[in-house]
């Protein structure tokens, strides 16, 4: 698990392989990952959007932007914690991603974005 704390928002970040929904003879390798989102601000904040950056082994790279995440725009008090999970298809191995989300102060409506630490997504029989 890797986690990181960026204005006052800290993201933590687990991911798993999803064998049973990959394709390695195909070139396909399914990670899920569960994030958790904690407010450490002494203010309420919402999560607008998100954008990542996704990066294959083999030098592919892809960006994803959006609203939300999976579908909602959680609003966290001072002290609440929100978790979900979602996934991430690769063509390789290994990958790697990372990205923002940006939120919204909910007091004063200032835009603020929150940063998102890198984390790999590595087929388990490759870890040594």
């Amino acid at each position: 698990m890797v986690s990181k704390i960026s204005e006052g928002v800290e993201i933590s970040v687990e991911t798993f392989f999803q064998s049973d929904y990959s394709n390695p003879l195909n070139g396909e390798y399914m990670f899920a990952y569960r994030i958790t989102i904690e407010n450490h601000n002494n203010f309420t904040i919402k999560l607008l959007r998100r954008h990542w950056q996704i990066f294959d082994s083999n030098g592919e790279h892809r960006e994803v932007e959006g609203e939300g995440v999976v579908g909602i725009q959680p609003v966290l008090q001072p002290g609440e914690h929100y978790q979900y999970v979602s996934g991430c298809n690769l063509r390789t191995e290994m990958g790697k991603m990372h990205g923002t989300y940006q939120m919204e102060n909910q007091h004063t409506k200032q835009l603020f974005d929150v940063n998102i630490p890198a984390f790999d997504m590595i087929v388990p029989s490759k870890m040594n």
